[in-house]
């Protein structure tokens, strides 16, 4: 799936999830899968800045395109398939229109489709030269933003903790990367162990699907004490 169809989707979920009521769950996953991604994180913006007015000058915007274009081959080599595939299982499902088909065509490699590349080029550029409004009809969520609300999901789930909870991470916060990094691998093993154990012995297919998922992103997440935190909660409870 290309990546303008993904962003839409996310972008289309974490709007609707304001009348759903779900924002803080899709916001949440959507720090783990895009913000925690240094370079998941880096595609999403250059699409924003690709499908912004900027007011460039005539003079720089060709290439101002190339360099976006090389860009985006770099970060797309770098990107795990697995990291795309949890995006997919979380928004696949998700119905609307790709509000990013000319970047999608601009950084598509099907010689096929040619005239539709150059097509979408030009209306890039056009996009580009033009001058920014001060006031948009549509609803666009910066990643700046992003952040802002992810920290502040991250502090809405420290409120959730017990008391005894919140010391523990707190102390956790406070200790040295070195000392725990070794026993967050250890933990992650038994976790996974533990985990593909329950789900051989499942058959409810759904629970099966949901364990996993987990195992996948248990398996694809890089250390940090938020995640040796909740890695030791799900410890807790298996």
């Amino acid at each position: 799936m290309k990546f303008g169809i993904l962003k839409s989707k996310i972008e289309n979920t974490l709007v609707e999830s304001y009348k759903k009521n779900t924002f803080k769950k899709d916001m949440f996953v959507f720090e783990e899968l895009i913000l925690k991604n240094k370079n998941i994180s880096k595609l999403f913006y250059l699409y924003d800045e690709l499908n912004s007015n900027k007011g460039l000058n005539e003079s720089i915007v060709n290439e101002y395109i190339n360099q976006s274009v090389v860009l985006y081959e770099n970060l797309i080599n770098k990107i795990n398939p697995n990291d795309l595939k949890e995006i997919q299982m979380w928004v696949g499902h998700i119905q609307c229109e790709n509000n990013y088909k000319n970047i999608d065509d601009l950084f598509s490699t099907n010689v096929l489709t040619l005239e539709n590349k150059i097509q979408s080029k030009k209306n890039i550029m056009e996009s580009l030269i033009k001058e920014p409004t001060t006031k948009k009809e549509v609803v666009n969520v910066s990643i700046k933003k992003m952040v802002e609300v992810a920290n502040k999901t991250v502090s809405s789930y420290i409120d959730t903790l017990s008391e005894s909870d919140k010391k523990e991470l707190k102390s956790l916060l406070s200790s040295n990367d070195e000392t725990i990094k070794e026993s967050y691998f250890m933990l992650k093993g038994g976790v996974l162990s533990k985990l593909e154990n329950l789900q051989e012995s499942e058959q409810d297919n759904d629970v099966i699907l949901r364990i996993d998922e987990t195992i996948e992103k248990i398996k694809n997440e890089s250390f940090d004490k938020m995640s040796y935190f909740k890695l030791r909660k799900l410890n807790d409870n298996l």
